[in-house]
Parts: structure tokens; C-alpha cells; sequence
């Protein structure tokens, strides 16, 4: 189905904002590691800038290597801590605290306006047409959703600033700045699942668990299962990546099939004891080690030792419920 707004242009969007940030980098001599961290950056932003074309005219055995080999050499950048920031990180702090007290509670209008507006244009603008054309990428309907919201945000935040969608570019590689290699780690993590899957990994749990795990032990399935979402969601980062691994490894086999535990509030409790490594690993870059470095803490896993506690207690309570209430 053609659409107007496809996620291909949303890939576009982000190709060219990456690539900006990554001139802005080289270009700032304030960076003692200008020049790798532009490459770093422009590496990460050929493939949602060139990736059709590199598709279109090398095909996908190249495309794949081409683009494997940048992935190396990013790893390599970031595990080297070849990535550096400029001066800019830690200039006129009093200046934009003094600005964003001027605007009291409207500098909460863009980041509203965001939600707001995504979830209008998915329940009421999801069927608009023009002649044979959508609207919206009917395939990708939130992500377009939420990138027209992102643009409509970033023209309040300029009404209300009086400022330009540069600024805003150059604003977004100071927090890039800030962040790192960390901000593209979601992503990496997200394939890291894929790889998962496609290599069978919840079936080869399965025969593990048949050799050294007695399948007539309720309990001690459960407390691997939900033991087992919170590990694997350490590893990778993402509850959902660890989901489908641990579900059709011991959950669908063992407790709903052998068992008969009730399927939607087994699934659902385990995929909140995933949710429990989320808190314990600094894999889960986004929500752990993001905000350390936002908060400019000086021990950036502080967050995540703040979170053990709670996480280990809810994981005990999620093994409980569903011990007592998932099973007739």
C-alpha cells in the first residue's frame, strides 16, 4: 500500500539529522576526538541515509557486509573510547536554566504535544486517503505516527523559543554528546534478539531444561522462567528480544501446555520479570545509563544500584502470583 509519509522517509529524517550531528563533530575543534567521533556518527547515519540505495545497486550480500563492517568499526570506536565530546556540553548552563524559567509550565507543551498528537493520528487520521495514496505508512502506522508528532512538537518548541530547527539539531548532538555510544545500543540489542530467534535459542532452553530440570516441578519452571526473562533481558537490554527466547523455551511447553497455566496472565507476568532485569543491567542503556549521564551523576551505574533492590523484590512477587493465581 503506498503511502505519503513511509518509514522510509522517516529512515531518511534520521539519516540526515545523524549526519549533521556528525559534520557538527568534526567541524568542532573543541573535541579532542573530532574526527572519530564524526565517523563514529556518520557511520551510524549512512545506513538510514544509503541504505535503499546501497540495496538497490549492490544488492543485499554487499549491502549486509558493507554495512557488518561499519557496525565492526563502531564497536571498535565506542569500545576504544575513541568517542569524545566538545566544550559546548557544559557552556551557557546558566543561560538556558534561565531561559527555560522564563517559559514556566509551557515548556511542557512539545514533549505533550508528542503523545497527543501520535495517538490522534493513529486512531482517527490511520484511513486517510488521497486518491490511491495513504496518509500514513498503514505497515509502520505508529512509527509515522510518532515522527509527525516529533515534527509538529519540534515547531511548538520553536513558536515558544523563538528559535530554529538547527538549534534544535545542534541541542541534539550536545545530548549526544552527553550520551555517547550508549544511545544507539537499544537498537543493536534489538537485532542481538532477532539473531536469537532466527538461531533457535527457546529450543535449545527447552532440551536444557529436559536434561537437568524435573518438568514435573511447577515451581522450579516458574522461578526459571520468570528468573530466566529478567537474565536474558540483562543480556540483551530489551524485555521484548528476551520474550519470544524464554516463551518458547520453557512457558509454552512446560507450564501452559504440560501445566495449563492460563496463557495471557502467564506471558504477562513474565514479561514484567523481564522487566526486572530492565532495572539491573546497564545493557538497558536507554533507561539506566541515559539518565546517568543526563544527570551529569558522577557514578553513571548509580541508577542502576538504586533499582536492584526493587527490581529482585517484584521479581519474588511475580514468581508468587504466578505460583498462586495462573494455574486452575
Amino acid at each position: 500500500m503506498n503511502a505519503i509519509l513511509s518509514i522510509n522517509l522517516v529512515f531518511y529524517l534520521i539519516g540526515i539529522i545523524v549526519m549533521l550531528v556528525a559534520y557538527m563533530a568534526l567541524r568542532d575543534h573543541s573535541n579532542p576526538r573530532r574526527y572519530t567521533t564524526a565517523l563514529f556518527w556518520g557511520l551510524f547515519g549512512v545506513s538510514f541515509l544509503f541504505g535503499d540505495l546501497m540495496l538497490a545497486t549492490l544488492g543485499k550480500s554487499v549491502t549486509y557486509k558493507v554495512t557488518g563492517t561499519g557496525v565492526i568499526i563502531m564497536a571498535v570506536l565506542a569500545g576504544m573510547n575513541w568517542l569524545g565530546k566538545g566544550s559546548h556540553a557544559d557552556t551557557d548552563r546558566q543561560q538556558r536554566l534561565a531561559a527555560l524559567s522564563r517559559l514556566g509550565n509551557r515548556i511542557f507543551l512539545p514533549a505533550l504535544t508528542i503523545p497527543v498528537i501520535t495517538v490522534i493520528l493513529t486512531v482517527v487520521v490511520k484511513d486517510w486517503q488521497l486518491g490511491a495514496w495513504y496518509l500514513l505508512d498503514q505497515k509502520n502506522l505508529t512509527l509515522t505516527s510518532l515522527c509527525l508528532a516529533c515534527l509538529v512538537a519540534l515547531a511548538v518548541a520553536c513558536r515558544y523559543t523563538r528559535s530554529t530547527p538547527l538549534q534544535a539539531v545542534r541541542e541534539s548532538r550536545r545530548l549526544i554528546d552527553a550520551i555517547g555510544w550508549a544511545l544507539i545500543l537499544p537498537q543493536m540489542l534489538a537485532m542481538l534478539g532477532g539473531v536469537f530467534v532466527v538461531a533457535k535459542t527457546g529450543q535449545s532452553i527447552q532440551a536444557i531444561v529436559n536434561l537437568f530440570i524435573n518438568p514435573e516441578s511447577r515451581f522450579t519452571l516458574i522461578v526459571m522462567y520468570c528468573g530466566g526473562m529478567a537474565l536474558f533481558t540483562m543480556i540483551m537490554g530489551n524485555a521484548f528480544a528476551a520474550f519470544p527466547v524464554m516463551t518458547a523455551g520453557i512457558a509454552l511447553p512446560f507450564l501452559i501446555n504440560q501445566h495449563h497455566a492460563h496463557p495471557a496472565a502467564l506471558v504477562a507476568i513474565g514479561m514484567f520479570s523481564g522487566y526486572c532485569g530492565t532495572l539491573m543491567t546497564p545493557m538497558a542503556a536507554n533507561f539506566n545509563i541515559v539518565p546517568a549521564a543526563l544527570l551529569e551523576l558522577e557514578d553513571k551505574y548509580l541508577v542502576i544500584k538504586t533499582q536492584i533492590p526493587t527490581a529482585l523484590l517484584v521479581l519474588v512477587c511475580n514468581i508468587l502470583l504466578i505460583h498462586y493465581f495462573v494455574f486452575p
